[in-house]
């Protein structure tokens, strides 16, 4: 209709302008045609901009499914799916022990297992896997970004650190190693990310600290169970190559929450650079269930900056699904439990 317009309106100015003599439009024929123009590029400017979040959020599904085909050949290998990450404080080559968290090296997270399978083997080649992931000696390989593992809609948001690495810290805020970023995080399972050495209570989810588990132990079937899922560098960082003992989560402002690491703890452990949990935990105050992208916004849980508020899931098959923080949140705890028996319904 606009354009409609705009075509009679210069049809009558040449129809109006006798043979061999030239005018200009008049003020007010000039504004009206800007004043259409303007109308016309606010009516496609949205429709661009739904376009371009379309594509980021296809990429990043994208990247999702290529991990799921990633953790399937290393099961398909070993038998069971990679440990969230690796934390032995029984070896004493490993070095102390994080008596908060109980994190020891070598700290190597579930991405850095996989890298082979993504074809980045000549960055898994580069690292010394029986050091530290944190070792002097693999400082320059572990910094490296990968492409796969960030989100594209992800631009850091508050985040002061925002960038291709992130500065691994401790409580005074000194750098311990600098990683490289990722948005991509395992599902521990409703518990914290810490309860597997030597605290009783085990994690139920897919991946986590020394996990080992196999394909007979998600009996809420793979399809019925989150292994993967997003998290923002606008709420907290991630980092692919590990976790690092002594090390401290924390989530940026306005997403901190009082209760993210526990009673009177601003911060969460070396863990939540790696993975994330759904909750209810006993060992959270206040023990609530945080679904992907909960205002609530804990250090370990999933988030994403995607249009919709929405976050992309691998689940166990490797069908890659996108869910808000709308979702029920009985059903989100039972979606990142592996073995509750929970009755989903539809979601």
């Amino acid at each position: 209709m606009w354009i409609r317009k705009l075509k009679q309106l210069v049809a009558r100015r040449l129809s109006s302008t006798p043979c061999g003599v030239r005018r200009g439009f008049t003020l007010i024929e000039l504004l009206v045609v800007i004043a259409i123009i303007a109308v016309l590029v606010s009516l496609l400017l949205p429709a661009v901009q739904q376009a371009r979040e379309a594509a980021r959020l296809s990429q990043c599904r994208n990247n999702l499914k290529q991990i799921g085909l990633a953790l399937q050949n290393y099961e398909g290998r070993y038998r069971v799916y990679p440990p969230g990450y690796v934390s032995g404080p029984q070896i004493p080559a490993m070095g102390p022990v994080d008596p908060q968290f109980n994190d020891a090296g070598q700290g190597w997270g579930w991405l850095t297992q996989v890298l082979p399978d993504l074809e980045q083997t000549a960055i898994y080649n580069a690292l010394n896997l029986s050091l530290p992931c944190y070792a002097p000696a693999n400082s320059a390989t572990v910094r490296i970004p990968v492409n796969l593992f960030r989100c594209p809609s992800d631009a850091g948001g508050q985040n002061p650190a925002y960038g291709e690495t992130v500065n691994v810290v401790d409580v005074n805020d000194n750098t311990l190693v600098v990683f490289g970023r990722s948005n991509y995080v395992a599902n521990v399972g409703n518990s914290t990310l810490w309860c597997s050495w030597p605290v009783t209570l085990e994690p139920n989810g897919a991946l986590f600290r020394n996990s080992r588990v196999k394909v007979s132990d998600v009996v809420d079937g793979l399809s019925n169970t989150v292994f993967v899922g997003e998290r923002s560098s606008n709420l907290g960082d991630s980092t692919w190559p590990g976790a690092v003992p002594f090390s401290t989560h924390f989530s940026w402002p306005p997403f901190a929450s009082i209760g993210t690491g526990g009673t009177n703890r601003q911060y969460d452990g070396p863990g939540a650079f790696v993975g994330a949990h759904a909750g209810p935990c006993p060992y959270e105050d206040p023990v609530v269930i945080h679904p992907p992208n909960s205002p609530l916004g804990h250090s370990d849980q999933m988030q994403s900056t995607h249009s919709g508020a929405v976050a992309g899931l691998l689940m166990g098959d490797g069908s890659v699904r996108v869910i808000g923080a709308s979702i029920n949140l009985g059903i989100w705890a039972g979606l990142c439990s592996r073995n509750g028996a929970e009755v989903l319904g539809d979601y």
